[in-house]
C-alpha cells in the first residue's frame, strides 16, 4: 500500500483489530480507530496514540452520523467492530442485531458517500452452523444456529450486494477460532484464553460439553496478515474466503497441549454444553490460499508456547 493511504479500522481497539492496526502503521499508513471500547481496550494501541500515528475516535458504530465523520477521507475500510458473543447474541438479540447489521450499514453507506476505495469486512464461520461436511469450503451451505452468526451472514450479504451494484469494492473474510495476545479474559473469551488464563492461577481447566468437539485454531498474526492481503489485493473483489489454519483441534486435544507445554497437571472438569456452540468445524483454505496467497505461518504448538511465555506481543 502507498504510504499516503488512510485506512479506517472499526474496533481497532480491539483484540484483532489492534494488531491489524499495528501492521497498518507499520506499512506507514495513516490509521484511524472507531470503537466503543465495550470489548476494546486503549492499552492495545497505546504506544499509537502516544506517537500520534493514529486517530482515535471513541463512539458506536450504530451513530450514523459519526460514522459519516469517521469515513471522511479515508481510502479503505476494515470492519471489525461487532458483538462477536455467541451467548451474549442469544441474551441480547435485538442489540446484536443494531450492532452487527445496522451499524454495517450505515458504514456501507457512509463509505459510498465519502467515495471509500474498498471495504473488507470480517465475519464468521458461524454462518456455516453444524457443517454437512469437513473441510468447510467457501460453497458451504450456511446455516446459522445463534443470532450472532444470522447477523454476520446479513452483514455479508450487504457488502457484496453494495460490491454487485457498483457501489463499494468489497471482500469478506470469514474467520475461523482466532486466538493470540491481546485477547481479554471475561465470560465471553475463546477457549484458549480462558485456559491459558486458568493455568497460570493454577486452576482446574472448564470445558463445555464432553470435549470431542473440534475447532479450527488461527493465530491473530496470521489472520491480520490475510487481511492486509485483501486490502492489497484488487482480484480478490466480490469474493469470500476462509481464514483458518486448517486442521482440526479437539478441545480436549487442546486443554492437554496446554497443561503439557505448561508442565502442570491441573483437573479438567466438564460443564452442559453451551446454546448456539457448533460441535465440529475446521476450514478449507484452499482459495485463500490461491487467491489471497495466504499461507498461515503459526502452528497451534507455536502459538500456545508464545502465549504461555510472553514470547510474543
Amino acid at each position: 500500500m502507498h504510504e499516503t493511504t488512510k485506512i479506517l479500522v472499526t474496533g481497532g481497539a480491539g483484540f484483532i483489530g489492534s494488531h491489524i492496526v499495528d501492521r497498518l502503521v507499520s506499512g506507514n499508513c495513516q490509521v484511524r480507530v472507531i470503537d466503543n471500547l465495550s470489548t476494546g481496550n486503549l492499552t492495545n494501541i497505546s504506544q499509537h496514540l502516544k506517537k500520534d500515528t493514529v486517530d482515535f475516535v471513541k463512539g458506536d458504530i450504530r451513530d450514523f452520523e459519526l460514522v459519516k465523520k469517521c469515513v471522511y477521507d479515508v481510502d479503505a475500510v476494515v470492519h471489525l467492530a461487532a458483538i462477536t458473543s455467541v451467548p451474549f447474541s442469544i441474551k441480547q438479540p435485538q442489540l446484536t442485531h443494531e450492532t452487527n447489521v445496522t451499524g454495517t450499514l450505515n458504514l456501507l453507506n457512509a463509505s459510498v458517500e465519502a467515495e471509500v476505495s474498498k471495504f473488507v469486512f470480517i465475519s464468521s464461520c458461524a454462518v456455516y452452523g453444524e457443517p454437512e461436511y469437513l473441510p468447510v469450503d467457501e460453497l458451504h451451505p450456511t446455516n446459522q444456529i445463534s443470532p450472532y452468526a444470522e447477523s454476520k451472514l446479513v452483514g455479508e450479504q450487504h457488502c457484496l450486494d453494495f460490491h454487485k451494484r457498483h457501489l463499494l469494492k468489497s471482500v469478506v473474510l470469514r474467520l475461523f477460532n482466532v486466538y493470540g495476545p491481546r485477547q481479554g479474559v471475561n465470560d465471553y473469551s475463546g477457549v484458549i484464553t480462558k485456559f491459558i488464563d486458568r493455568s497460570k492461577q493454577k486452576l482446574p481447566l472448564i470445558i463445555y460439553g464432553d470435549g470431542s468437539q473440534t475447532r479450527d485454531f488461527v493465530n491473530v498474526h496470521d489472520v491480520a496478515e490475510a487481511i492486509l492481503k485483501a486490502l492489497e489485493n484488487a482480484s480478490t473483489e466480490g469474493e469470500i474466503f476462509n481464514i483458518g489454519f486448517g486442521a482440526a483441534t479437539s478441545v480436549n486435544e487442546l486443554a492437554k497441549h496446554i497443561l503439557d507445554l505448561a508442565g502442570l497437571n491441573l483437573e479438567i472438569s466438564h460443564e452442559k454444553p453451551r446454546d448456539g456452540e457448533i460441535e465440529n468445524t475446521f476450514a478449507d483454505i484452499s482459495k485463500a490460499e490461491k487467491f489471497l496467497k495466504y499461507k498461515p505461518a503459526f502452528s497451534l504448538h507455536d502459538g500456545l508456547r508464545a502465549l504461555l511465555f510472553g514470547h510474543t506481543q
